[in-house]
């Protein structure tokens, strides 16, 4: 879906699968069947149900959001803009920047609209990035908050161009910088999602710019007028979205340049979320360690991702370790929740990630996650279940919608192991994750899900199992599952929609026993 249609959403569109779609089959690492077809529902809030809004995981307050944009790091809070539309029920298109803070990037304090829509003639606002200009590049004055974002000028979906806002408030409000784009479209169809970063070394602004099957780089001494330098290009993954870039060091002291883009990978069997390239970058030109990309997320909804600096007790970035979130939920049906009739709203986030670089045995380095060091001093209740051993299933004495469980499995010989995820009490409703043969996987089929083309139902990574033992943590809320698999180089995540009366939880294992090691429970409360 090129132009405006990936950027708002037609809420004339809008479905509720909660009440009205039927429980899929149950479901195996790897059944086949076809998926239920979701109704039609009234495109507003319906009062009387029950909540799907998620536990723990952050979610726009009203109407509709998608693309996280890089928070910024202002006064000891992280600054946190998001795509948004407030109209998005009576089915205007188009979205502003809204504003959430956060001090531990798990809860977050709504802000309000802060870069309005349809306030000049160019109409709503896009992707783009936001920037601290200390020095006073610009002119605004120092310390000013600097936004550069797509506007279609016309109101089309062809015609993209970059426009500037700035802030005197610190971050809180915008301003248009006239209605004269600063970086004026060459005559391409594909031409958004800005990222900008400061090029110290260099002492000048560096861009990142989404052109369908390539990322454009700009210099720019004032954030005002932008020239180009290079380009880097990679075909059969569609067009090319949300750019990032940034620089991170592992753990031996190796430092590495990292472009990243969301990107569709499905037509080649990979996945539609965060691919990203290791490589180097001299201030003008990015070059990549390897032509294939890696991917940050395996599983079918961490789209329009970010990254962000970790910024340690005196303020100053963590070259080691980077944040990272994505929006859960995929252009393929992204009107599909259950939170449109129960909640009125639309837009639920990934958990935020620590991300480190670290160097696999043959030398090559990627990029592992983990759940931001913070969801710790959240913790209400665990529930430590110590060392289960389970051959065939062992459903658990405990229930609950949402919850994080991390445990390890160890066996001698197997084919699968894994665990059975907001279980129906007939046990014919779930959704699985584990291990099967050589890959890791995570199965929604087994619960109402947002995908009824059957297709995007069991997301896979590799695994080998003649090591004997796999780590998994698992981030269950009430519409979503995320997967951290041994180091974190793998995470699946996705939609999900079971009953908010399926609370069980089962172990299992295929053609063997497994140990299911320091199993333990952690819930929430925000």
């Amino acid at each position: 879906m090129p132009g405006m249609s990936r950027r708002a959403l037609f809420a004339g569109s809008a479905v509720g699968v909660a009440a009205a779609m039927l429980p899929a089959p149950p479901a195996t690492a790897v059944s086949a069947a076809a998926a239920p077809k979701p109704a039609k529902a009234r495109p507003k809030a319906t009062t009387g149900c029950a909540s799907y809004r998620a536990e723990y995981h952050h979610t726009v307050p009203d109407g509709w959001k998608n693309d996280p944009q890089r928070p910024v790091w202002i006064d000891g809070k992280y600054h946190y803009y998001y795509l948004y539309n407030a109209d998005y029920f009576t089915g205007v298109v188009g979205t502003a920047w809204r504003l959430a803070t956060s001090t531990d990037l798990v809860t977050f304090q709504d802000g309000g609209v802060a870069v309005p829509k349809d306030t000049t003639p160019n109409g709503d606002v896009w992707s783009g990035s936001a920037v601290v200009d200390t020095d006073n590049t610009a002119g605004f004055g120092a310390g000013t908050v600097v936004v550069i974002a797509t506007m279609s000028p016309g109101g089309g979906t062809d015609h993209q161009e970059q426009f500037l806002y700035y802030s005197t408030d610190r971050g809180r409000t915008f301003t248009n910088y006239g209605t004269d784009p600063v970086l004026p479209n060459p005559g391409v169809t594909d031409f958004r999602d800005p990222k900008v970063i400061r090029d110290e070394e260099r002492g000048r602004w560096v861009m990142a710019l989404a052109e369908g099957t390539k990322v454009g780089f700009y210099h720019s001494d004032d954030l005002k007028k932008w020239t180009s330098v290079s380009d880097f290009v990679k075909e059969g993954l569609g067009a090319l979205e949300c750019p990032d870039l940034f620089r991170i060091t592992s753990a031996d002291g190796t430092a590495k340049w990292v472009l990243g883009v969301s990107a569709n990978g499905k037509g080649s069997g990979l996945p539609n979320t965060y691919a990203y390239w290791t490589g180097s970058f001299d201030g003008s030109t990015f070059t990549a360690d390897a032509t294939d990309p890696q991917w940050l997320d395996h599983g079918f909804d961490w789209y329009g991702a970010v990254t962000f600096e970790k910024h340690l007790a005196d303020g100053s970035p963590d070259p080691a370790t980077r944040y990272a979130m994505g929006w859960l939920n995929n252009w393929d049906y992204a009107n599909t929740t259950p939170t449109i009739d129960c909640d009125g709203f639309n837009g639920t986030d990934s958990i935020v990630r620590e991300v480190t670089l670290k160097r696999t045995v043959s030398g090559a380095y990627y990029l592992a996650s983990e759940p931001v060091a913070d969801l710790d001093d959240h913790v209400s209740r665990t529930v430590n279940l110590g060392d289960i051993e389970v051959d065939g299933s062992r459903v658990l004495d405990y229930t609950g919608t949402a919850y994080e469980l991390t445990c390890r499995i160890t066996w001698n010989q197997l084919t699968g192991a894994g665990l059975q995820l907001r279980r129906s009490a007939d046990g014919s409703r779930h959704i699985d994750a584990g291990i099967y043969s050589d890959f890791a996987f995570l199965n929604r089929r087994g619960a109402v899900n947002p995908d009824t083309s059957g297709k995007w139902q069991e997301s896979h990574t590799p695994f080998d199992p003649s090591a004997g033992t796999v780590t998994l943590r698992i981030l269950v809320d009430r519409t979503s599952v995320e997967m951290f698999v041994d180091d974190g180089r793998y995470v699946h995540s996705t939609e999900a929609f079971p009953y908010l009366v399926d609370t069980g939880l089962t172990l299992f294992t295929v053609g063997g026993t497994a140990v299911f090691r320091d199993v333990v429970i952690r819930e929430f409360t925000m």
